[in-house]
This record gives structure tokens, C-alpha cells and sequence, in this order.
């Protein structure tokens, strides 16, 4: 038997996000016999940790919930875990000398790419170094040219959109730099997710009032300060909805302060973080996606396997996941177009029907085999 292929994976933490939960899915099904895997966490801190399976090392750098605020006593942490992650990124010998002793990896891999790097950096100079983007890094102002030309450095850049992926392909210099990028599909557990669905839901829909529902972290990306406001104009103008935002995040105060200056506490139901979030999905009408901008939004797909009719902001991956329009209403990525896709929703319910009809009869693009084996294979 062949000897086991040594990788590390570097990526922040396993909080929720769309990112951890693909990374997770991805080890769930990967054969312990054929790899020797390194998880190293900025911080051991999240829901998927539960879900890591057992044969894989788990690392840190620090430990603890991750700190959102600027509370006095929070400060002296905080500082300590920036300057300590400062220095190990500065110093890279000193990570691979007390954290990870004596280690030699085959294959360095970036689960994000916030941790390219780190990667880069490894003093480690033989191995693979693969890095997976899950965001359009075009929408984000600090991804300059230069910058983004830097990810050629690695062996392999494994994107999750079409988009993503001409955007990488129009930067590359040589035939050789446009081999890097791959197109791959994040894998999703379609029939755990059938299954998580049928628990009881702690928050019960107005059966008079259509429901939209929106799930995701509360970050600024996430667009949620536009969907509250577009849900207060429709109030106003007497279309009587509720909705629905499922999720935290270092954002959850300002959204919080927004729906109660804007005094929609009884119609826009902040709900948190929950463990899982598909009855919420089950149990709403329609879903909504606000965001500025995204990579490839999973949650889309997880919408689909749910039957939900679905609005979206024209953000990277979502014309290539609604098919361009045909399993879900693609509306312009600004405030305006989401308050109109919401009252076309509204007004016209036959319409949302359709899609979900449509959706019923598709068989959807992705298939958690296929996916896992389509990233398994640049490990080899």
C-alpha cells in the first residue's frame, strides 16, 4: 500500500460560514486510508468542529470564541491574538517549529483565500500548494491587479464560479498559469439536508403573511441593512410581510439598531445563529438573497434542494446557478431592485409557484460524489 499523502489545510476558524461548512463536507467524505491530515485554525472556535472527523490533527493558534466587540475588558485578548498571529505570518519558521514540530507536508492547501499567505510562506519549499477562492476577490477594493496576480504562485487555484474563474483565466500571462485555475463545484450533502429540514422550527409563520427568508453571516456583504429597508417601503406602501434573517456576525448590533430605527420589530424577525437552519427555509415562503457580493452562494443551492422560490441579487455565481433566470428571479445587485423583486413576489405569488415547480423537476448541478472527487483529485 502506497504511504498516506501528508496535507495541511490552513483556514480561520470553523465558525458558520458558507467556506468552513463546504471545508467540513469535504473531509466528512474524504478515505482515511489514502491521507494524513493537519487542520490549523487561527482559532479553535465554531460549530463545525463537532463535525471534523476523528482521524484528522486539529491545530490552533488560539482558542476561544472569536471577539466582535470593543469592550475594555476584551481589548488585551484581542491585541494578543492579532500580534501573535502577526508575528507566526512574519516569522513563519517559528509556526512550523512550535506548533507544527518536526512536520513535512506533501500538499499545503488554503481552504480560504484570506490564508494564501500563509501558505506562500510555509518554509516548507517542496510541497503543493493549492488554494481555494470562494468569493469574486474583483468586488473587494484591497484585491488589486498586483494582488490578485500573486495567487499564480501557487500550484493550483480551485474556484467555485464561472465567474471567478474568467477572472483568473483574463489575469493569467501564459498557457501555463491559465492550467492553474480549476472549476470546481463545492459538494453539498443533499440528503442531510432533506433530513435536517423535517425538525421542528422554533419561530411559526403567519399563515395571512408571506415570509421571506434570508440566511447567511451578518456581515455588511450580506446586503441585510438593504432588505430591511426595502421591507419597511413595502409596509409602508401596505403589503403586510414578515422577514426573516437567520444568522450572526460582527454586523448583528448595527442590523439589530437598523430594524428598530426603522421600527419593524414585529414584521423583521432577527432569529441569531442557529445550529441548523433549514426549517426556517421550510417553513418560509419564498428565499431572498440581499448580498453586495458573493463567490459561488451555497445557500442558493441548499434553496433548491428545499423547493424554495427564490429572488437574488446579480452577484458572482448567481445567473450560472439559476440557470440564468430560469430557476429563480434575478434582480440588479441595489436597493431599489430588491425592493421591487420583493413586491413582483408579493403581487404576483403564481409567479414564485412556477420556479418552484420548475425547481421540483430539475435535477440540480451538483452531486456531493462528484464534487468531492473533482477536489480529491488535485491532491494526488
Amino acid at each position: 500500500m502506497s504511504a498516506k499523502k501528508k496535507i495541511l489545510i490552513r483556514i480561520g476558524s470553523l465558525r458558520h460560514g458558507g467556506a468552513e461548512k463546504v471545508l467540513v463536507t469535504f473531509l466528512k467524505n474524504l478515505p482515511a486510508e489514502k491521507y494524513e491530515i493537519d487542520l490549523l485554525l487561527n482559532l479553535y472556535s465554531g460549530k463545525y468542529l463537532k463535525d471534523v472527523p476523528s482521524w484528522i490533527n486539529i491545530y490552533y493558534l488560539n482558542k476561544g470564541e472569536m471577539i466582535t466587540t470593543n469592550r475594555p475588558q476584551d481589548i488585551p485578548q484581542k491585541a494578543f491574538r492579532v500580534i501573535y498571529q502577526k508575528i507566526l505570518s512574519t516569522f513563519p519558521k517559528l509556526l512550523y517549529k512550535f506548533i507544527l514540530p518536526n512536520k513535512k507536508y506533501d500538499i499545503e492547501f488554503a481552504a480560504i483565500h484570506g490564508m494564501a499567505d500563509e501558505i506562500l510562506n510555509s518554509p516548507i519549499k517542496s510541497s503543493k500548494k493549492i488554494v481555494w477562492i470562494h468569493n469574486d476577490l474583483s468586488n473587494i477594493p484591497e484585491y488589486t491587479t498586483e494582488r490578485l496576480k500573486n495567487f499564480f504562485k501557487f500550484d493550483q487555484i480551485l474556484v467555485i464560479s464561472e465567474k471567478i474563474n474568467q477572472l483568473f483565466l483574463g489575469l493569467a500571462n501564459s498557457d501555463e498559469q491559465k492550467q492553474k485555475v480549476v472549476r470546481i463545484y463545492n459538494p453539498i450533502d443533499v440528503s442531510e439536508i432533506k433530513k435536517s429540514a423535517l425538525e421542528p422550527c422554533e419561530i411559526q409563520k403567519k399563515k395571512e403573511q408571506l415570509t421571506f427568508v434570508s440566511i447567511g453571516t451578518v456581515f455588511p456583504q450580506k446586503g441585510f441593512d438593504r432588505l430591511l429597508r426595502a421591507h419597511r417601503r413595502l409596509l409602508d406602501e401596505g403589503f403586510q410581510h414578515q422577514v426573516w434573517i437567520v444568522g450572526d456576525g460582527y454586523d448583528f448590533p448595527n442590523i439589530k439598531k437598523l430594524v428598530e430605527e426603522l421600527k419593524v420589530e414585529e414584521t423583521a424577525h432577527l432569529i441569531g445563529f442557529k445550529e441548523n437552519p433549514y426549517p426556517y427555509f421550510v417553513q418560509a415562503d419564498y428565499y431572498i438573497l440581499s448580498s453586495r457580493y458573493e463567490g459561488y452562494p451555497t445557500v442558493l443551492f441548499e434553496a433548491m434542494v428545499l423547493a424554495k422560490p427564490i429572488i437574488a441579487t446579480d452577484v458572482s455565481g448567481v445567473r450560472e446557478m439559476l440557470n440564468d433566470g430560469e430557476l429563480g428571479y434575478i434582480i440588479h445587485n441595489e436597493e431599489e431592485a430588491i425592493y421591487d423583486g420583493m413586491k413582483y413576489f408579493i403581487q404576483n405569488p403564481e409567479i414564485a409557484h412556477k420556479y418552484q415547480q420548475i425547481i421540483e423537476g430539475k435535477t440540480l448541478p451538483f452531486e456531493l460524489g462528484n464534487a468531492v472527487n473533482s477536489i480529491e483529485k488535485y491532491l494526488n
